[in-house]
């Protein structure tokens, strides 16, 4: 095991905890839990109810940083790969203080991709100027494995936006159970979305789990344009 404290990247959504949860699994000593908060759209970052993330955090029992989106820079970039680039400025500032704040640095980094090589290739490369290793137990697993394994780890994971042809309102608010991934395998075939919800298709925040000592309850309303929508959290609390 690497020397010095790790990190979690943490939305409260299901692959940034379960990567989390399996860092826990090992030993590793995860010290700080990390959130980004940015604004509109984003190609690196987590997007919905990230404000949720401490609720969370204060349920697992692990420090917060939040980073906030007075830290980022342009509005308008053209260019995705500059703006993943320039979104990923703020997170690697906020490690860079961590690692001069905790007394033996930032060793390690988890990370929840599956997939993305866009979010996965500037973590690594951000984790390596940090010096610092990168712990990413979802990366090129099977999908559904995945899922199952959540599940079967007690994980309580609830949809809380929807972006994809065949995903309608009713799915906001809805738990990923054995049957909403079934549902979810049906289209994959049909159409192409991911089971994990990997290219944006859905967004999702877990509710409770065996790294959580209480459950996260929530109020809601949905908001839906026809084709995308989102859970909008109007109360949160902690059971």
């Amino acid at each position: 095991m690497t020397d010095g404290a790790w990190v979690s990247l943490f939305s409260g959504g299901k692959d940034s905890s379960w990567a989390l949860y399996r860092a826990l699994e090992r030993g590793y000593p995860v010290e700080r839990l990390v959130t980004v908060h940015p604004e509109g759209d984003s190609y690196m970052y987590h997007v919905p109810a990230t404000r949720l993330a401490s609720l969370a955090a204060e349920s697992i029992g692990i420090p917060l940083l939040e980073v906030e989106p007075d830290d980022f820079g342009a509005d308008d970039v053209a260019d995705s790969g500059r703006q993943g680039d320039e979104e990923l400025e703020p997170l690697e500032a906020a490690l860079r203080e961590l690692d001069a704040d905790l007394p033996d640095g930032v060793g390690g980094i988890t990370a929840g991709a599956v997939e993305s090589e866009y979010q996965t290739t500037r973590i690594e490369a951000m984790a390596e100027r940090l010096e610092a290793n990168v712990f990413a137990p979802l990366w090129q697993e099977n999908p559904r494995d995945l899922a199952d394994a959540m599940l079967d780890a007690g994980f309580e994971i609830r949809i809380i936006r929807v972006a994809a042809y065949g995903l309608d309102e009713s799915w906001l608010g809805r738990r990923l159970d054995a049957d909403a991934l079934d549902e979810l395998e049906a289209l994959n075939d049909e159409y192409g979305v991911h089971i994990l919800g990997e290219g944006g298709e859905f967004e999702t925040l877990v509710t409770d789990g065996p790294h959580m000592d209480r459950r996260i309850e929530l109020e809601s309303e949905t908001e839906w344009d026809g084709t995308r929508g989102t859970l909008q959290v109007t109360d949160a609390w902690l059971e």
